[in-house]
């Protein structure tokens, strides 16, 4: 596929991202290549650019771009991923503090990364999405895709515990009673669901985790399963609302009697690598392993 058209989406309240759009939109330029810019973004440079550039809404911006560079950490580009409807489209994620899970490009490499990507040669991985299906009691149907989780929990802060019962492929596992429950792809194994005690799932890995959120029987430990199944999650009454959320970024109620249906999706994000950095090093930068003073060689 040709690159001629790149969209940009950024948090609207990154200043310091001003002139790395800039640069970026000069850059494009020198190379034929059009910038099609997020209205909300748009406002990092309150019409600075020597020429314009097209200004859409999200979903809009990425349905134009043959290309997409997200500006931010990696709640930006959550967000992004939202409108992405295309498998094939590069996504180039740049953070401006630590190095991101998920946004692992730096300021200093992105145009580097953008020449690779015009040129249709650059390092990628492509990650896994899950697809939920929430039917109501009264067999109304929502769905949604979720890059790194789908939960279930309480919407309000009550000590009140909820009882959910999971089927997977039609068997049943437990009924647990929690303050909620994760199912995380291994993208969002390093999200919500490791902070919930979950495990560390490499992101290449054809996994997903259920992990239960403050479970009141402490046996209820994380399962991880192939993602080729079909995780359901019932609840049959409840004292309190709940709520299905899409990675922090969608929230569909659930009331007694509905059911929640989590498989792979047939969406996937294609994420565009920094090419001298692997994964081992961004998980000690985030999560502050450290390193031994003197790096071990790898025996030949």
């Amino acid at each position: 596929m040709r690159i001629t058209t790149i969209g940009v989406v950024a948090h609207p309240a990154l200043n310091e991202a001003t002139p790395v759009l800039r640069a970026l939109a000069e850059h494009l330029r020198a190379r034929g290549a059009r910038m099609c810019l997020e209205t909300r973004s748009a406002t990092l440079l309150d019409g600075s650019l020597d020429e314009p550039c097209a200004v859409s809404e999200g979903p809009d911006v990425v349905r134009r771009a043959d290309a997409l560079v997200v500006l931010g950490g990696d709640g930006t580009l959550l967000r992004a991923s939202h409108f992405i409807e295309r498998n094939e489209v590069p996504v180039i994620g740049v953070n401006f503090g630590s190095l991101g899970f998920l946004t692992e490009i730096m300021p200093s490499e992105l145009l580097p990364a953008i020449d690779a990507t015009l040129a249709g040669d650059y390092p990628f991985e492509e990650r896994r999405m899950l697809r939920a299906v929430i039917r109501s009691a009264a067999g109304v149907e929502e769905q949604g895709d979720a890059l790194n989780e789908v939960v279930v929990s309480r919407t309000d802060l009550m000590s009140r515990i909820i009882e959910l019962d999971v089927v997977v492929d039609g068997l049943f596992v437990s009924s647990f009673r929690a303050d909620g429950l994760i199912v995380a792809s291994p993208t969002g194994s390093t999200a919500y669901s490791l902070a919930a005690g979950g495990p560390i799932l490499h992101p290449a890995l054809h996994a997903v985790v259920i992990t239960p959120i403050c479970p009141h029987t402490l046996t209820h430990r994380p399962l991880v399963l192939g993602d080729d199944v079909c995780v359901e999650i019932w609840i049959e009454a409840a004292e309190v609302e709940i709520n299905v959320t899409l990675d922090g970024q969608r929230s569909i109620p659930l009331t007694p009697g509905g059911r929640v249906s989590v498989t792979r999706s047939p969406r996937m994000l294609r994420l565009v690598r920094a090419p001298k950095r692997e994964y081992y090093e961004v998980l000690r930068n985030k999560l502050r392993w450290g390193e031994t003073g003197k790096r071990r060689e790898t025996p030949a």
